[in-house]
């Protein structure tokens, strides 16, 4: 992960979140220090140590302990602890929180599908279906769950789909046009819908051929039309409900966009450990910032 990227991520979403300043917080005495622990309240699997890490590094809080991404947790399972100022512990928690749940949620989902489809033959990836501003974050949760990333970007690979096929005038065209203009380690991949495409997509030696709303029975006739140096892969409407029915279709990958576009967020909750020890009074100016 860049860690550089991540730093100023986190910056701009303690900007947002505290705006001038914690009021709420702002009421406890400065000097009050306190241990929090977060802990789950679903069962799943964690994600979110780097963002633990950098948050507090960036906070001056200590972690005292932090699950390792991809670990299987239950309810009531503690995910990590930070020690440091009280203030500074509440003001960070939202951010904080927000973030693990949602990144937790996406390596569960993801390890739920790659576990209903159970087979290793085949590889799940995310889309570009993701969260804009946190793509970065959601797909090395894919990871975390044992996933694979997609294209992270446009610039990644050549991707023809439908409407580019349209606009280029066929895929032959498309995938020559393609060949001209980028380098050999960038692949071309082509979307295909029909048999004709298919053979198409064959003969124009694309790289990687996706499979878009094909039914699994169908991929499995498809899949064997296709020479074993070009990849396949399997979209279009794929959920963890209906994975299990591509198992066995001799595809490669499997892109599902649940995976980013529509999960449930781990919940997890944090509690402080220890109550304020100095009382802020009216002449002591000092514990108010």
């Amino acid at each position: 992960m860049n860690k550089i990227a991540l730093r100023e991520q986190l910056t701009a979403y303690l900007h947002e979140d505290i705006g001038f300043g914690d009021l709420s917080s702002g009421l406890i005495d400065q000097r009050e220090t306190s241990l929090a622990t977060v802990t789950a309240k679903m069962d799943g699997v964690f994600c979110g140590m780097d963002v633990v890490l950098e948050l507090a590094h960036m906070q001056r809080l200590v972690v005292e302990s932090c699950l390792s991404d991809g670990t299987n947790v239950s309810i009531g399972d503690e995910l990590f602890t930070l020690r440091g100022k009280t203030r500074t512990l509440l003001e960070t928690e939202r951010v904080l929180l927000n973030l693990v749940q949602h990144l937790s949620g996406i390596a569960t989902m993801t390890r739920r599908c790659i576990e209903a489809l159970d087979d290793p033959t085949i590889a799940v990836t995310d889309t570009r279906k993701t969260t804009p501003g946190l793509r970065m974050l959601e797909k090395h949760a894919v990871r975390a769950g044992g996933g694979k990333n997609h294209r992270l970007r446009l610039d990644d690979a050549v991707m023809i789909k439908d409407n580019h096929i349209t606009a280029l005038g066929g895929i032959t065209n498309a995938v020559a046009r393609a060949r001209t203009l980028v380098g050999h380690t960038t692949p071309i991949e082509v979307e295909v819908e029909t048999l004709e495409q298919l053979h198409e997509a064959i003969k124009a030696n694309a790289d990687i051929i996706l499979f878009d709303n094909r039914a699994p029975e169908e991929l499995k006739v498809w899949r064997t039309f296709v020479p074993s140096h070009i990849k396949t892969e399997a979209s279009g409407g794929i959920t963890v409900e209906t994975i299990v029915a591509y198992r066995g279709t001799g595809v490669d990958v499997i892109s599902v966009g649940q995976l980013t576009h529509s999960v449930t967020a781990l919940d997890c909750s944090l509690n402080l450990l220890g109550g304020i020890k100095h009382a802020v009074t009216r002449n002591d100016a000092s514990a108010i910032r």
